[in-house]
């Protein structure tokens, strides 16, 4: 089942979840802090809802209720590989579900079809000093990126509430693909001789960002 179709199985179910614990349980109180916390920036406070990865202090991170050598087994890598693909893991955080082979590589035929990059774009990047940090170039070209924006579109036109994640989807499936070839141009008019290589439509998104 494509990423999307899952999403909107799963979202009005888990929505409905989220309504139904904040009906029952909306007054509980989930943590205490103190003074100490809040001049530490908010460490150890209970504070927000983060199903995606947990931190734990002494045993490391894990995503989705997995530790990364759980994952390293059991994510589906590229033939003779050795580490999973980048694809397979953002299923796991969307869907919170393992992904099959077949699910991973619909992902990379979606970013591959969505990566095209705009001029408008490249003509930013292009005026920027190629000694200005990386990063800082980083953010200014995901920021031109906004005016294809799917989500303000569909919010200037006064979408509902409840169907924000569909455009909102878009965006960060376009975002994701774009951003290889946006990062790979940064590093080489940065580190190298500023030439931009173009994408291989059959590679997925980790091998064309280390070909571009």
């Amino acid at each position: 089942m494509p990423l999307k179709e899952k999403l909107a199985q799963k979202i009005p179910e888990l929505r409905d979840e989220i309504k139904s614990l904040v009906k029952e349980h909306g007054d509980k109180v989930i943590s205490e802090s103190t003074v100490r916390q809040a001049y530490g920036g908010m460490r150890g406070i209970k504070c927000m809802v983060w199903e995606t990865s947990l931190l734990d202090p002494l045993e490391g991170i894990r995503f989705r209720g997995y530790t990364i050598p759980e994952l390293q087994k059991k994510l589906p890598k590229v033939r003779g590989g050795e580490e999973p693909l980048p694809e397979g893991i953002f299923w796991l955080l969307l869907t919170g579900e393992l992904p099959t082979k077949k699910d991973v590589k619909e992902i990379t035929k979606e970013w591959q079809s969505r990566g095209e990059i705009p001029q408008n774009t490249w003509k930013t990047l292009k005026a920027l000093p190629t000694d200005m940090h990386p990063m800082t170039q980083f953010a200014i070209g995901i920021l031109s990126l906004q005016p294809t924006s799917e989500y303000v579109k569909k919010y200037n036109q006064g979408i509902p509430k409840t169907e924000y994640w569909d455009p909102m989807y878009e965006d960060v499936m376009n975002l994701l693909a774009k951003l290889p070839a946006i990062a790979a141009y940064i590093y080489r008019r940065t580190y190298k001789d500023g030439k931009r290589i173009r994408p291989i439509k059959r590679l997925d998104w980790g091998a064309n960002f280390a070909h571009m």
